[in-house]
């Protein structure tokens, strides 16, 4: 018998007030994957994230974290479960110091191979700030938005538009520490407006659109989808 997916939703239907934003959503990820959901704006890509993380009402349907229902879980409780959630507003404390942020985020974290040290070793910007004020600029707030996620060791990093607002060289850095992840073999499910940036960095895909999945699979065969491509992601 194969193992139960790392994470996995079967048949969400989420909403916002009477607003039914996503429509029997499955999807699973694999230990070890980098999987995006693709899509335009408004397709709920955004919606699914929120909705693992307890943040949206989920009426229906099931959610699943190593083979275990976590469905009507605690936000918090979730995180200490090993998923962590990098938000698109990225929420920072920017009256701590970036030393503080990290040393809350690691606050009943799992143990692992992430701390402090490494975050620094890692991200060099960081680590010339750690006693400073993290009043950051764009990339800098990113980078440690990511860096927070890390440091509690989870088990899974759900990324909402972690190139989001920035400028070309400054997505192209926080590109770089996604791949760098992957290449790492940590868990990534990844939202990201930039389909192709998005596939560059993942192992399989799905695509929603008005809330639902129309189509998925590994990056190859989403691409060799010229019909799909074009009228889900315009590319």
């Amino acid at each position: 018998m194969s193992a139960a997916p790392l994470l996995e939703l079967e048949s969400v239907n989420a909403y916002y007030g009477k607003s039914h934003a996503l429509q029997d959503v499955s999807l699973a990820i694999e230990t070890g994957e980098v999987v995006a959901l693709l899509g335009r704006n408004g397709s709920g890509r955004s919606t699914t994230l929120k909705a693992i993380m307890g943040l949206v009402a989920v009426r229906g349907g099931a959610i699943r974290f190593a083979g275990k229902p976590i469905l009507h879980r605690a936000t918090y409780e979730l995180a200490k479960l090993g998923i962590a959630y990098v938000p698109e507003d990225r929420r920072i404390f920017p009256n701590l110091t970036v030393g503080e942020n990290l040393r809350l985020a690691s606050l009943g974290g799992r143990p692992g191979p992430w701390n402090e040290k490494r975050i620094y070793e890692y991200f060099a910007v960081l680590g010339e700030r750690r006693d400073k004020p993290a009043k950051l600029s764009g990339g800098e707030q990113q980078m440690l938005a990511i860096a927070r996620a890390l440091v509690a060791n989870p088990a899974i990093v759900l990324l909402d538009e972690p190139m989001e607002g920035l400028a070309p060289l400054i997505a192209r850095n926080v590109e770089d520490v996604v791949q760098r992840l992957r290449a790492e073999g940590d868990t990534i499910l990844l939202v990201e407006q930039n389909a192709q940036v998005a596939m560059s960095l993942s192992d399989r895909g799905y695509v929603l659109s008005n809330g639902r999945v129309v189509t998925s699979g590994s990056i190859p065969e989403l691409r060799a989808n010229g019909e799909a491509m074009q009228r889900y992601l315009a590319i």
